[in-house]
Parts: C-alpha cells; sequence; structure tokens
C-alpha cells in the first residue's frame, strides 16, 4: 500500500492535494483546535514577567521588578514553595518507581491467563477505577482507611491488632497515596501493554516453547523484548510529568495532620495564585514546571536515543 504521507514522484502538489484534501480537511479541526486552545493562551505566559494585574492584558502592564524576574525569586524565597517542590518530586518519584512497573507486571499476569472469560472479566474489573474521580475516591478511602471508624481499622481491632493511622501520620499517607494512584491506574496501563503485545510474532512463543523454555522464559526473553519500546515511550512520557502535580488527587485525600507531605506544587498555586489573588506568581511557578518538565523530557528522549531505542521522535 502506498504511504500517503509521502507525495508521488512526478506528481504535482496541486494534484497531490486534490486526490487527498478529504484528509487534510480531517485534520483541520483538531489543528484549529490545538492553535486556539493550546497556543494563543501561551502570549499570557509573559504575565510572569509583569506587575500582578488581572485586569488589564499582560502586554500593557510593566515589567515586575528584579528585570521582570520578581515572582521567580519571591517563589523560590517561600518557604511553602520549597516545601511543595520537594513533596511534588516526592510523590512523583515515588509514583515512577513503585506505580509505574505495576501496569506492566499486570499486563504480563493477564497475558498467561488461559481462561479467555475470566481473563476479560479482569481486565474490566481492573481498569474501571480509571473512571472514578478522586473525589469518590477519597471518600472510599475514608470509609475504609479511618483511624478511629475505618472499616479497616475496626477489623485490625478485632483481630487484637493495633489500628493503624493510614491518613493521619505522614509516612503512612503517603503509601495510602502510592496505594490509590496504583489501584486507580493501574488497570487503565495495563491496556496499552496488552495492545503491544498482541503486536508480538506468535512464532517465537512457539519457537522459545519449541526449544524448552518454560512460561516464566518465555516472558523473560520474548514479551518483555517486545514490550521494551513501549515501556520507553511511557517512561520518557513520564519522566516530563515529574515535576507536575495533579490537583485533585493530594487536594481531596489530604487533611491538617499530613499538610508536611501533602502540599504540592499544584496546591501551593491555588492557595498562593487563586486565593491569595498573585496570578504573576501562579504564572511563575506553573512555568518553572514546564521547562524543568521540557528538560526531563527532552533528556529521557536523548539518553533513550542514544543507547538504541526510538524515543518519542
Amino acid at each position: 500500500m502506498r504511504d500517503l504521507r509521502t507525495r508521488p514522484q512526478g506528481g504535482s502538489t496541486s494534484s497531490y492535494l486534490k486526490r487527498y484534501w478529504t484528509l487534510y480537511l480531517m485534520l483541520a479541526l483538531p489543528l484549529a483546535f490545538i492553535i486556539v486552545f493550546r497556543y494563543f493562551p501561551m502570549a499570557y505566559i509573559i504575565s510572569a514577567f509583569k506587575v500582578n494585574n488581572i485586569l488589564q492584558p499582560p502586554w500593557h502592564l510593566p515589567w515586575a521588578r528584579n528585570n521582570g524576574f520578581e515572582w521567580f525569586i519571591k517563589a523560590f524565597n517561600n518557604r511553602d514553595f520549597l516545601y511543595a517542590l520537594r513533596n511534588t518530586l516526592t510523590l512523583n518519584l515515588l509514583d515512577l518507581l513503585v506505580g509505574f512497573p505495576a501496569p506492566i507486571l499486570l499486563a504480563l499476569i493477564l497475558n498467561e491467563l488461559t481462561f479467555k472469560r475470566f481473563k476479560r472479566i479482569t481486565q474490566t474489573v481492573v481498569y474501571l477505577p480509571h473512571f472514578l474521580s478522586w473525589i469518590i475516591i477519597s471518600g472510599l478511602a475514608l470509609r475504609l482507611l479511618a483511624f478511629h471508624d475505618g472499616l479497616l481499622n475496626i477489623l485490625l481491632r478485632q483481630l487484637g491488632l493495633q489500628a493503624i493511622p493510614f491518613l493521619n501520620q505522614p509516612s503512612y499517607w503517603v503509601a495510602s497515596y502510592v496505594g490509590l494512584g496504583i489501584w486507580k491506574e493501574a488497570g487503565w496501563n495495563t491496556i496499552i501493554y496488552l495492545a503491544a503485545i498482541t503486536a508480538i510474532n506468535p512464532e517465537l512463543y512457539e519457537a522459545a516453547a519449541a526449544d524448552g523454555a518454560s512460561r516464566l522464559r518465555r516472558m523473560w526473553h520474548v514479551t518483555l523484548p517486545g514490550l521494551r519500546p513501549t515501556i520507553i515511550v511511557l517512561l520518557i512520557m513520564s519522566l516530563g510529568r515529574i515535576l507536575g502535580s495533579e490537583f485533585d488527587r493530594p487536594y481531596a485525600l489530604s487533611n491538617r495532620l499530613v499538610t508536611s507531605v501533602s502540599n504540592v506544587i499544584s496546591i501551593f498555586v491555588y492557595e498562593y495564585g487563586i486565593r491569595g489573588m498573585q496570578f504573576s506568581l501562579s504564572n511563575a511557578v506553573g512555568l518553572f514546571q514546564s521547562v524543568i518538565g521540557l528538560f526531563f523530557l527532552l533528556g529521557a528522549n536523548t539518553l533513550a536515543r542514544r543507547y538504541g531505542e526510538r524515543g518519542l521522535w
């Protein structure tokens, strides 16, 4: 089949466009959406370097003090921002180290199941939590993990064990935060890996079985190498979000007893930028997050290509 992305040799551009104009027409709507809602708002990035005033366009405002870097200096001199930066990095690194391998392991296990009906039911059950909001999950977590009247702690007391402060002590809260994140998203990310497994040549499994390889060996020497390009791409994308932070997840699960570990950058932006009316400060913090995320993304992609992987581009 001819590749539609290349223009046929000897043909003019006009004849090529006449033949495939419907494809470009279908591309026009999503391209317009990206330009209007993704690139036009970037003009307001300049407000991170301007005087804080939401009532006027940023290009009509004077530059902030310290050569426009007033809000960046204020952010890094703010102890709450430094704590939020530390908490964001800590929680995201734990999500990456603990949560990233979870869907890979789940996909490997589901791929080895022989009962197809049980496999489909299990796959459906494990990805359903993805569609629940963090507000719903926080309510469930409170009913299950609350120290005094949580179902799990009630069972522990009836067994003669001590109750565990899952949501009231910083170290336990971090573990609960990461565990709930895995429970919510692992099943959804498993779909990506299962789709990648279906693209692996079945003859490789037959050849490995003929050579006497066990299921574990086939998983290690056939399935995992086949998943490696997908793992690398998703890992690069995860590293690009290493300084990003959700708002609803930590905000819904947080309480006053664990603010030392639950206050992340998104909550800092909400408290100081939205509630404190310091919009230029919040814009500066958001720009800092984006630049660091882009740095990690480019670095991870460069390393992947250097070691022979395809990367994102």
